[in-house]
């Protein structure tokens, strides 16, 4: 008769090659010694709960854990290993997003942009699957970035089209796909020197981000690169956007930078007496000092359109010599000057050649300092004068209609 001890044994219902198979699985998985040894020591404890983890298949835990370890700038030398030997082995069973952000981490300890390029595609290619296309897109726009870097422009612009087609079929996607996205578009239109197309989508990238978590050092590069396209660019003539961002109080910290703000300004409210001041920093920038015949063309028509928006509605029948002294424009170009505004959408309206007078009905909306603020405080005061007389008039003239 058997012991009561032995009776009381347990017994695996697992077959015995499905368990030897479990234990190599599990062997293989584990963080192999060599990568443990080269651990600094205050990430000693982290690399043993990896394996804790890993036992337990908690892997949203260790997901989480392997990011925080990522992270931390002791681990750099470790990343690419440990995601070759370590992660690459239960992959399929974590988060294909997340495993893509410990792959970015990891291709930053690539000797060279090649490496960087041939690694970025073989996780491209393995987050490849239907279910995880979020995944996909992220990797695409990294292997986009490297191209970007490697100067294919043609070869990133391929691999972003790409990953739009596959965002616009979204109904929601993490905010980190889309910044990256974003971010990886900037940086192809400024290498092609496309302005516009760099100013709306870094704008759209610094909506998906925290501004506080970048740098100092790219906050400022941002606000820099962002204020120069905007007044090199050929279509944007409002940087209403752009001023009421926070990414441009970078520039007011410091001195070298402040007149680059304080330009926009002046662009912004058509201040002519201003951009003559600060015209003279232009030239410490190569593509300002290219362009400065289009900004004076720009600063003409922004003070054209702020001219207009001083009157009031009633009032802005403007003759040629009026504008020419608001403008300091030739007479001879007014007209010019004048169409060219019609064209861009600045100002609706017509012209009458004959007379000489321009008749604007409307005028562009944008972004008002205080002193602007205080001169439509001023007007919609005198609004509500004559609104107040003109009551009284009908009042005082009606009175036999109203005792009636």
């Amino acid at each position: 008769m058997p012991s009561s001890i032995g009776s009381s044994r347990p017994t695996c219902s697992v077959p015995l090659t499905s368990r030897i198979t479990c234990a190599k699985t599990f062997n293989q998985a584990k963080v192999p010694r060599e990568l443990a040894r080269c651990r600094p020591e205050e990430l000693q404890h982290v690399v043993l709960e990896f394996e804790t983890l890993w036992e337990r298949k908690l892997w949203h835990q260790l997901t989480n854990l392997l990011i925080d370890f990522f992270n931390n700038p002791g681990s750099a030398p470790q990343r690419l290993q440990f995601y070759k030997v370590f992660i690459l082995k239960f992959a399929d069973k974590i988060n294909q997003l997340k495993l893509v952000d410990l792959a970015l981490k990891a291709a930053t300890q690539c000797r060279d942009n090649q490496e960087r390029l041939t690694f970025m595609e073989a996780v491209a290619k393995k987050v490849d699957t239907v279910d995880s296309q979020d995944a996909l897109v992220f990797a695409t726009i990294a292997v986009a970035r490297v191209k970007l870097d490697l100067e294919d422009l043609d070869g990133a612009r391929k691999d972003l089209d790409r990953a739009e087609r596959v965002l616009d079929s979204f109904d929601s996607v993490e905010t980190i796909v889309h910044a990256a996205f974003y971010g990886a578009n900037a940086d192809y239109y400024q290498a092609k020197m496309d302005f516009s197309s760099y100013y709306r989508n870094t704008l759209l990238y610094l909506a998906c981000i925290d501004v506080k978590a970048l740098s100092p050092a790219e906050r400022r590069s941002r606000a820099y690169d962002l204020s120069i396209a905007a007044l090199v660019s050929t279509s944007i003539y409002n940087f209403g956007e752009l001023l009421l961002h926070p990414i441009l109080d970078a520039l007011a910290q410091q001195d070298d930078d402040k007149w680059l703000r304080d330009l926009l300004f002046a662009f912004n409210r058509g201040d002519l007496a201003a951009y003559d001041v600060l015209s003279g920093h232009i030239s410490s920038n190569p593509l300002l000092a290219k362009h400065s015949r289009q900004l004076r063309e720009k600063i003409y028509l922004a003070a054209l359109t702020e001219a207009v928006f001083r009157r009031p509605p009633h009032d802005r029948a403007m003759t040629f010599d009026t504008i020419a002294a608001e403008t300091k424009v030739h007479p001879d170009e007014i007209e010019h000057l004048i169409m060219k505004a019609l064209s861009l959408g600045l100002l609706r309206g017509t012209i009458d050649q004959v007379d000489e007078v321009a008749h604007i009905n409307w005028v562009q909306p944008k972004v008002l300092d205080m002193k602007q603020i205080e001169n439509m405080r001023g007007r919609l005061k005198e609004w509500d004068s004559s609104v107040n007389q003109l009551g009284n008039w009908i009042e005082n003239v009606g009175q036999d209609v109203w005792a009636a």
